[in-house]
């Protein structure tokens, strides 16, 4: 009967945290969405719900640490929370990331664009987003096969935002009016691979919780 429980509860933690994961996924489709098209209803809409993601974290938290202290789970168990646990800290932050994209769109409301450089940003949010939701569809299906192949997408990621922050540089010089939107651009790619990095540290968690190895993908 207390088994039947403590799986209960486990599985709980585990569909909270997926519902946290997609739920900083949809923000991160609304940040870059905002940015993108100047919109600042949107980008505030998604700094509100930050909070929402933070209050997540806070309870998955919680549940965390009262299973570990009221229930002694197993070693193999007391890996899964652990793991929860600290997955979903690296979700809050992929958060603040994505809260701080919102912010920049903000402050960059009537300010010079290059536009071209836009469309690029989308195109790397886009790419962005799909590591973000293939690393939680990994970690529920506990894939860490799949988990590798994602974290060699980091690469990609990286080859896409230097090439973006030349043209971002060139931008600037040719023309100083975007010298403060270029900087905000520049902000934005490094928010980008951070959200990336953070997405590879699910699939180290994936690989973690299969292996009882960190491994650093």
């Amino acid at each position: 009967m207390l088994r039947t429980q403590f799986e209960e509860d486990l599985n709980k933690l585990h569909n909270q945290f997926y519902s946290m994961g997609t739920q900083v996924s949809a923000q991160l489709n609304k940040a870059v969405r905002a940015f993108v098209s100047h919109d600042r209803d949107l980008a505030e809409d998604v700094i509100e719900g930050d909070h929402a993601i933070n209050e997540q974290e806070k309870s998955l938290e919680t549940q965390s640490l009262e299973m570990i202290a009221l229930q002694q789970p197993v070693s193999s168990d007391l890996r899964t929370i652990i793991t929860v646990l600290k997955a979903s800290s690296d979700l809050e932050r992929m958060g603040d990331h994505v809260a701080s994209i919102a912010k920049a769109t903000i402050s960059l409301k009537g300010e010079e664009r290059i536009h071209i450089v836009e469309e690029d940003i989308s195109l790397l949010g886009e790419k962005v987003k799909s590591i973000v939701d293939a690393s939680l569809n990994a970690y529920i299906q506990g894939n860490d096969v799949r988990a590798h192949e994602i974290a060699e997408q980091q690469y990609t990621i990286k080859n896409m935002s230097r090439e973006i922050q030349e043209k971002v540089l060139e931008g600037m010089k040719e023309n100083s009016e975007t010298v403060t939107t270029g900087k905000e651009y520049l902000l934005t790619l490094v928010y980008l691979e951070r959200i990336t990095g953070y997405a590879v540290n699910l699939c180290e968690w994936i690989v973690y919780l299969n292996s009882g190895n960190i491994i650093e993908l």
